[in-house]
């Protein structure tokens, strides 16, 4: 069912995180719960793993609303940190201090990049965040290797950057009142 759930949600990061902001935030609330509630409810069923992720999946999306360029930078920092520790856990590498420096590097860079860059850094992190969550999702049913896994997940985050970029068009025109001679 996790699994089921995490395919889906990553598509629609993947195809649709730009255009859909407050979804894309969803999406890294529910991605952030799936790796956390394992940790935080140790044998617990996957109903509650997954009660978690939408849970946290709302906060974010109230959040989102709420408090906009706050949580621009934090939705940066923490899909540019999960991405990077995905990363890491797809090429098998392991490490406590490795993996905190390595959030904290990518999500350092994830901030910045969704602030100085918001339609792109949405773009470039969704698509991420979507392949990683399709891959990791995925991986057990179609049995990949971590270096396939990686390459995957490369492959289909510049397929979600094109595809999103595409559906990007020209940014909509502020128009001028009608002067009223």
């Amino acid at each position: 069912m996790l699994a089921v759930g995490g395919v889906l949600v990553g598509v629609v990061l993947l195809l649709f995180g730009r255009r859909l902001y407050w979804l894309f935030v969803a999406g890294v609330g529910f991605l952030t719960g799936l790796e956390l509630a394992p940790r935080l409810f140790p044998d617990r069923s996957e109903w509650i793993v997954l009660l978690t992720a939408l849970g946290l999946a709302l906060i974010g999306t109230l959040l989102a609303i709420v408090a906009q360029k706050f949580l621009i930078a934090l939705v940066g920092l923490v899909a540019g940190g999960g991405v990077g520790v995905l990363m890491l856990r797809l090429l098998g590498i392991e490490g406590d201090v490795l993996t905190w420096v390595v959030y904290a590097v990518a999500g350092l860079l994830g901030a910045l990049i969704v602030l100085a860059l918001f339609e792109w850094g949405l773009i470039v992190l969704s698509s991420l965040a979507g392949a990683t969550l399709i891959v990791v999702s995925a991986q057990d049913w179609i049995g990949l290797s971590q270096a396939l896994a990686f390459i995957a997940v490369i492959v289909l985050a510049i397929v979600g950057a094109v595809v999103q970029a595409g559906l990007l068009g020209a940014p909509p025109r502020r128009r001028r009142p009608a002067s009223r001679a």
